[in-house]
């Protein structure tokens, strides 16, 4: 996630994907480093990338782009090194490939700090042909893209799977605790590529995760990310972050930002920015199977249904809680998901789902996994350790009991037949 209201729970674009590529080659004085990526030096990211192998990824990925002799072998070397870092996070999560160090592979933090050195590297780049920030800006945009996955969905060709598609997010709030894991990105990793087994055969699942930061949604990089999959599969899900001790099917998500700062210390405050702002909904509903995942034995944490949000009543001017969903006519304050960034994703998706004329043929909606905890004697930032047992066994019961609730959704699909495309 992310999830935050008026209170923080907790959760969960590519990076300038819509700027134009400037065609000159002029070049002016690098870009400073970004909020997400002055934290890089910083104890715990270095024992994180240390401790997980991946301490190499972005000296290699700066050898690599300093031989490069043009643009054209930058954006290739770019577009090979985004996708080489996703698959050995993957691959890591998977048991397949070295371990690298002693942290455990159910772990999603090396993508993420990793992924942070290399767009370090590319900001600060100046090759000897001259980068103008136009083309700067592509190949960050590029990483980003295929070092989250978002280009890299592929299903099986033929009939008789299922396709599902699942998101998930960064770590965030890292400010209050920089060792913190976000295990919708650890469920991500560990899904991607993965099979389960439904009552009417295979279901294949592949993931991606995004960033949490508000000016990449405002880019679009969901509608981008989702609308080529989204005809073709005959299930997703967004997932995130959410509440302590518990999983929420969102049932309604709203068009409203908090405001709450993002992995920049950025806030934004206001209606949701989409296309076509004209015809844009005050809320989005699900079309997950909700009562049927509410109803199975998915794991050890109870899972609910989710129907509270906020809104202002029609001709009414103060925000009010209500329980049982929106009222008719009402103005969105906050979805279930809260006013943050998981809310955000699920109502860009659902929308995204309703404008492909999709509503009652794709189910679709949002994940709330419970909040990630250290063990009991681990709870202080500044005094505690990046892992522990209890943190582990939280993050790996979490992933499972993901995986069951996609299982469970992709059951509930059985005699409705298969999307093709």
């Amino acid at each position: 996630m992310i999830y935050r209201r008026v209170r923080l729970g907790v959760l969960g674009l590519t990076l300038l994907a819509g700027l134009a590529v400037t065609q000159t080659a002029t070049a002016g004085p690098a870009p400073t480093t970004t909020v997400e990526e002055q934290r890089l030096d910083g104890a715990v990211p270095q024992e994180i990338l240390r401790r997980s192998g991946f301490a190499s990824v972005a000296p290699e990925f700066a050898r690599a782009l300093a031989r490069s002799r043009s643009y054209a072998q930058a954006e290739r070397v770019v577009t090979r090194q985004g996708s080489r870092l996703w698959q050995r996070a993957v691959d890591r999560a998977q048991g397949r490939g070295p371990l690298g160090g002693d942290l455990s592979r159910d772990d999603d933090r090396p993508l993420y700090w990793a992924r942070l050195a290399m767009t370090r590297e590319v900001r600060s780049w100046e090759p000897s042909f001259g980068l103008s920030d136009g083309r700067r800006a592509r190949l960050l945009s590029e990483l980003e893209t295929t070092s989250r996955g978002q280009d890299g969905v592929r299903y099986p060709q033929g009939g008789g799977v299922k396709r599902i598609l699942l998101t998930g997010f960064d770590p965030f709030t890292l400010d209050r605790d920089i060792r913190i894991s976000n295990p919708s990105g650890a469920g991500a990793l560990a899904l991607d590529g993965t099979t389960v087994r439904t009552a009417d055969g295979p279901a294949r699942i592949e993931t991606m995760v995004f960033p949490v930061r508000w000016q990449d949604f405002a880019d679009m990089t969901v509608e981008r990310s989702l609308r080529p999959y989204l005809p073709k599969v005959d299930l997703f899900t967004t997932v995130s972050q959410g509440r302590v001790g518990r999983f929420d099917v969102e049932r309604t998500n709203g068009a409203w930002r908090g405001g709450f700062p993002d992995n920049n210390n950025v806030g934004s405050t206001g209606t949701v920015p989409v296309a076509h702002p004209a015809t844009q909904p005050q809320w989005t509903s699900t079309t997950l199977p909700y009562r049927a995942i509410v109803a199975a034995d998915t794991g050890r944490f109870p899972v609910y249904d989710h129907t509270e949000v906020t809104e202002i009543p029609a001709g009414g001017t103060t925000a009010v809680v209500r329980a049982d969903g929106p009222t008719p006519g009402s103005t969105a304050r906050a979805g279930g998901g809260g006013d943050y960034l998981s809310n955000e994703i699920a109502y860009r998706a659902t929308l995204l789902r309703d404008r492909l004329g999709l509503h009652g043929t794709l189910p679709g909606g949002h994940v709330h996994t419970p909040v990630l905890q250290f063990g009991a004697g681990n709870t202080d930032p500044a005094t505690g350790t990046v892992t522990d047992p209890e943190f582990v066994r939280n993050r790996v019961d979490i992933i499972a009991q993901v995986r069951a609730i996609v299982t469970v959704a992709a059951n509930s699909l059985s005699g409705s037949g298969l999307r093709r495309g």
